[in-house]
């Protein structure tokens, strides 16, 4: 019995570690930023090749962990989700080729060409304390962001109870976003949610260092996190339903 129980805490630990971010991959990022050159990529490829793996090993994981709270995302995998390493240059004066870290965004979009249309969860993976989750809705269209503010307006003591509960609190603090600077069209300036009315974007992110990142409690980590994030999500993604 004995023996069973040493190889099945092996077992385990070996898939906490398939699940882990390395401090490898991290460095990578580092050293890209310092290089950001296709000479310096093509020569350091492979590199690129085991962080970029990592990342989608961990991103499969984390879909298993969040559809556990969020069946909706469950058709997704790693490819669908993860964002291009390549940047697009075309209109900006910046023509670094590279992104200097990882992201994924994790929705409950139908399709794949809706997954920025709905609120859902990113993960940006960056080294010296650039790492970060988050959801909501960034910018959304004029249709998306009307609801939003209607559904708001008349659930103002639910929305409230959201983003003030324990859990939210402790994770991601305060909504951010940008806002308007004057009282958006059809309220009224004395109504009790104006200020979140005012907002454009509706986001809710959490640092994370990078002691958190290489640890092997980081998915259970972001696995808690983004079930405290889940009802502030489905409240954005109720307004179009």
């Amino acid at each position: 019995m004995l023996q069973i129980r040493k190889i099945c805490l092996t077992f385990a630990k070996r898939i906490v570690l398939k699940n882990m971010i390395t401090k490898n991959t991290l460095q990578f990022l580092a050293d890209l930023k310092a290089h950001n050159e296709r000479d310096w990529f093509t020569a350091n490829k492979t590199r690129y090749e085991a962080a970029h793996k990592e990342f989608l090993t961990f991103t499969d994981a984390l879909i298993a962990e969040i559809s556990k709270f969020d069946p909706k995302v469950m058709h997704y995998t790693a490819k669908d989700c993860v964002f291009r390493i390549y940047r697009d240059v075309r209109f900006s004066k910046d023509k670094s080729p590279y992104k200097t870290h990882f992201g994924a965004h994790v929705t409950p979009a139908a399709k794949k060409s809706e997954i920025h249309t709905r609120a859902g969860y990113y993960i940006h993976l960056e080294p010296d304390g650039a790492s970060f989750l988050a959801g909501g809705a960034y910018l959304p269209e004029a249709v998306w962001l009307k609801a939003i503010r209607q559904e708001i307006a008349y659930n103002t003591t639910e929305f409230m109870g959201i983003i003030q509960e324990k859990e939210f609190k402790k994770y991601f603090g305060e909504i951010e976003g940008e806002k308007l600077k004057t009282t958006p069209k059809d309220y009224p300036a004395d109504h009790p949610a104006i200020e979140l009315l005012k907002h454009k974007s509706f986001l809710a992110s959490s640092k994370c260092t990078d002691a958190q990142v290489t640890s092997p409690d980081f998915l259970k980590h972001c696995a808690a996190a983004f079930r405290a994030l889940n009802p502030f999500d489905q409240f954005l993604n109720r307004s179009t339903d």
